[in-house]
């Protein structure tokens, strides 16, 4: 079984991926929505500059990982660029034009994560790759995805 994919990164793709493989990321929305709350009640009991304090810090978190995941993908040289792949019963191949190939055997993908966009797959070091839905012609291409990731690297995490 083998499936080809093909996709132009996306500043929301990398961000998503974060959010799915760093905990900090996943937790700093809700972390800046109860220092926003904390805020509010402080500015009630009267301590102005606490609670514009607690609110500033609070919009400040919550943007952290969209803004963060957009100053990183556009600062990355080859962020923009069309990356295409391939996977079969050996491995999952990518590459970025002539700039960067990369082929891992499938031992070297200790785990793997799927989000509402896209699959997250992470590797023994702290690199990831974020493989968006939109990558696949379809469907079925999709759940071949899934179905060699299952098999060759486990269930998702």
């Amino acid at each position: 079984m083998s499936v080809d994919f093909s996709w132009s990164p996306r500043s929301a793709d990398w961000g998503d991926a974060l959010r799915a493989a760093v905990p900090l990321y996943r937790w700093a929305p809700w972390f800046g929505l109860a220092l926003g709350v904390l805020g509010v009640v402080v500015l009630f009991l009267g301590m102005t500059w606490a609670g514009v304090f607690g609110i500033a810090l609070a919009v400040i978190i919550i943007a952290l990982v969209p803004v963060g995941a957009a100053v990183n993908f556009h600062n990355h040289p080859l962020a923009a660029k069309t990356v295409t792949g391939s996977a079969d019963d050996h491995s999952l191949r990518m590459s970025v034009g002539d700039a960067a190939r990369s082929e891992l055997a499938w031992d070297e993908l200790p785990g793997w994560s799927e989000t509402p966009r896209g699959f997250v797959l992470r590797t023994a070091t702290t690199a990831m790759f974020a493989v968006p839905h939109r990558a696949f012609t379809g469907a079925d291409d999709v759940d071949r995805f899934r179905s060699l990731l299952v098999a060759h690297v486990g269930p998702k995490a």
